[in-house]
C-alpha cells in the first residue's frame, strides 16, 4: 500500500510534552487486548509455535497463578493511560536523554513508536525480541529479517524500519481483525496503552519497554532463577505501577496482564 506520509525517520526521537504520535502519521487498527490474537500475529510474523501469550488472571493468588505456563519470558501490563501515570512518566523521562543505541551490543532491542494505534504491535515486538524469547523466532522468516534488519540501526531509522515494513503491516491488519469484539477504525482514539516487562539476556535486568518512552528502562537486576513473574521482578515493575494508580485513584484499579511463555497446546 503506497504511503504518502513522510517517514518517521525524520521525526526527532525524543519526548516533550506529548509523546503521542502525530495525527498525520500512518494509524494502524488497534489491537483487541487477547493473547490467542497476539500469538497468532507473532505466529505469523516467525515466533516459534513452542511459545504462546496467556492471560494472567492474578498476581496475588498462587492457585491462579500456577495456572500460568512458566518460565514467564515477557509480561505485558495493559492499562489505560491516566493522569498519574503521565505525570511520573513525565518525571522520570525529564532528566533522561533520549536513547541512540544500536547494533550488537545493546542490553535490549527498543522500538520508538511512530505508528498510531501500534502501541500493542510495540509491546508484541518488545516482548519477542528481547530476552530468551528471541532465541524462538524461527530463521528465515519477516520477524528474524526485521529484528536482524533493526539490531544495525539507531531508534530512528529503526522506527523507520517498522513504519516501512509490508510484512509488519500485513500481519497486524491480519490480526487485528481476529478478534472477538468489532474493531474501531484505525483513527479512533484508543487509551489503552501496552507495556512490555522482559528479563535482559545479557545482564539478568528487568527492563520496562514503552514506545512512548525516551528509551528502555532498566528497573534492576534479577536473580538467575527469577522470570518476569517472580515476586522479584513484580516489585521492581508492575507492583510500583499499581501502587501509584491505586493511591492515586483511592483504590479503582483498571488493568490486565499478559504474559509471554511455553504454549499450552
Amino acid at each position: 500500500m503506497a504511503d504518502p506520509d513522510p517517514k518517521p525517520a525524520e521525526l526527532p526521537v525524543s519526548d516533550d510534552a506529548d509523546p503521542d504520535v502525530p495525527t498525520n502519521r500512518k494509524a494502524f487498527v488497534p489491537l483487541e487486548n487477547n493473547p490467542e490474537v497476539m500469538t497468532t500475529l507473532v505466529r505469523k510474523l516467525g515466533l516459534s509455535p513452542s511459545l504462546a501469550f496467556t492471560d494472567v488472571f492474578s498476581i496475588d493468588d498462587a492457585d491462579l497463578l500456577a495456572f500460568v505456563p512458566r518460565p514467564a519470558l515477557a509480561l505485558l501490563l495493559v492499562f489505560p493511560v491516566s493522569e498519574t501515570y503521565e505525570s511520573f512518566r513525565r518525571e522520570e523521562d525529564a532528566g533522561r536523554d533520549a536513547y541512540v543505541g544500536a547494533g550488537a551490543d545493546e542490553p535490549v532491542t527498543w522500538f520508538k513508536q511512530t505508528i498510531r494505534n501500534a502501541c500493542g504491535l510495540i509491546g508484541l515486538l518488545h516482548s519477542v525480541a528481547n530476552g530468551e524469547a528471541r532465541n524462538s523466532v524461527e530463521p528465515d522468516t519477516p520477524l528474524a529479517k526485521l529484528l536482524a534488519d533493526a539490531t544495525t540501526l539507531a531508534p530512528a531509522a529503526r522506527a523507520d524500519l517498522l513504519y516501512n515494513s509490508p510484512a509488519l503491516e500485513s500481519a497486524h491488519q491480519a490480526a487485528a481483525a481476529e478478534g472477538n469484539s468489532e474493531a474501531p477504525s484505525a483513527d479512533a482514539k484508543v487509551d489503552l496503552h501496552y507495556v512490555s516487562f522482559i528479563k535482559g539476556a545479557r545482564d539478568g535486568h528487568l527492563w520496562e519497554l514503552d514506545g512512548r518512552r525516551t528509551g528502555p528502562l532498566d528497573r534492576g537486576p534479577l536473580g538467575a532463577d527469577d522470570d518476569v513473574l517472580s515476586e522479584a521482578a513484580l516489585a521492581l515493575g508492575v507492583r510500583k505501577f499499581l501502587a501509584r494508580e491505586e493511591q492515586a485513584g483511592k483504590g479503582e484499579l483498571r488493568f490486565s496482564l499478559v504474559v509471554l511463555g511455553p504454549s499450552m497446546e
